[in-house]
């Protein structure tokens, strides 16, 4: 069924992910097959069609087992993805107090949309990245690099939780969590099917005696096939996570320009985090689900995210925004700022200050030095007092408010 407004792309977009996990989660019996292929042509001597059949039937025999495998391994990862992925890349929950900036952008998105607010975490990285992990509700989190906080404006930082809030909303996180758990559990049984051919495969046709060639090359093909398998799988759950990957990243650009209707923020966070999203020691499955995943080969073939220019044409298309092109970034200042109180060179809401200290609003006032009028703050005192009046009336001689008093 086509799909023609944001939230029918996001439905479609979802089924597709569901059949493509689905599918991923299928290639374990697929490597289990190939595990139970290579076994029995190490034990048995039989040609080509004997040997796949005692696979087939180790495969059924060993389907539940393999099925309470994958659902332990992806349990497991259930409950300490976070705490492995926190150990890869040194990311710490923040609290308001110690970053009111982060902290106060992601509130007001989420209680612009009513969604309960993931934990909010730092990593101590010079890169500009950010990504958002967990299974559930308790533990939705989304971790932010200390470099995208000093070199990102505020309207930009919030484009980019937007993003990886609308990863969180459309469930994009938890489906690429499954997805990276699956497929990491096949390139285990991949490795130890490996293994074990490169460690005895070599010698099944010594430890048979009196084997004709028919059999021995019936075990030669039958491994052949499982490597076969093995490659095939390995290669399929490569592209099912770059296809789960690659097509969330457009639709999570779209969902943050809705929650934060700045399609300019969103493109200039692309082009300031272009090239320098790169976290050190991180590993693929980490990258995969950064904001901007800048390893890749092969052009585009093998890219987990695609390409800034090509996100942000979608956003100048769809969005109307506008490209500023690539952007060149000043290193960070660690210098200190001025000191408040310095005093030297301040401007006051009446001018300059001259640089010494103020006085105390009780201090005594200082006699005039010169013994000449002394200066207030509308003109000069008279040095003499002005003559008496007739009489001796001094209040005739003094001035009222509209001019001097009359006898």
């Amino acid at each position: 069924m086509a799909a023609y407004g944001l939230y029918s792309h996001i439905q479609s977009n979802r089924r597709r992910s569901i059949a493509l996990l689905i599918g991923l989660f299928l290639q374990v019996y697929v490597l289990v097959y190939a595990g139970a292929l290579v076994a029995e042509a190490l034990s048995v001597d039989a040609d080509v069609n004997t040997l796949l059949q005692l696979a087939w039937s180790d495969l059924v025999s060993a389907v539940p087992i393999a099925t309470l495998g994958a659902a332990a391994w992806v349990a497991i990862a259930y409950f300490f993805h976070q705490s492995m992925i926190d150990a890869v890349t040194g990311g710490r929950e923040v609290t308001r107090k110690e970053e009111p900036r982060l902290y106060n952008l992601l509130e007001n998105l989420c209680i612009s949309r009513g969604i309960t607010m993931p934990k909010l975490k730092v990593m101590e990285s010079d890169a500009l990245n950010a990504f958002a992990t967990g299974m559930n509700q308790r533990q939705y989190s989304i971790t932010v690099t200390s470099g995208l906080i000093a070199l990102l404006d505020d309207a930009e930082i919030e484009a980019v939780l937007g993003h990886e809030l609308t990863h969180i909303r459309n469930g994009d996180v938890r489906m690429m969590v499954i997805a990276v758990i699956i497929a990491g559990a096949i390139s285990f049984i991949a490795e130890l099917v490996f293994r074990l051919w490169f460690y005895n495969g070599f010698s099944f046709r010594g430890s048979r005696s009196g084997g004709d060639d028919r059999r021995g090359g019936g075990a030669l093909f039958a491994i052949l096939i499982a490597v076969a398998l093995l490659v095939v799988a390995y290669i399929l759950s490569f592209l099912i996570r770059l296809a789960l990957s690659r097509s969330r990243e457009s639709l999570a650009d779209a969902g943050s320009v809705e929650l934060t209707k700045n399609p300019d923020a969103m493109i200039t966070a692309l082009r300031k985090i272009e090239g320098r999203g790169e976290l050190p020691g991180a590993p693929s499955a980490v990258m995969e689900m950064c904001f901007d995943n800048p390893r890749g080969g092969f052009g585009e073939l093998f890219d987990t995210h695609p390409s800034v220019d090509s996100r942000v044409a979608a956003l100048v298309k769809f969005a109307g925004g506008h490209d500023p092109g690539p952007i060149a970034l000043a290193p960070p200042t660690d210098e200190p700022a001025p000191d408040d109180g310095a005093g030297a060179g301040e401007v006051g809401p009446w001018g300059s200050q001259s640089g010494a200290k103020p006085e105390p609003a009780d201090a005594p006032a200082e006699a005039n030095p010169s013994g000449g009028p002394s200066r207030g703050p509308w003109g000069d005192h008279a040095a003499e007092s002005p003559p008496a009046g007739p009489a001796g009336d001094q209040s005739a001689a003094d001035p009222g408010p509209w001019g001097p008093h009359r006898p």
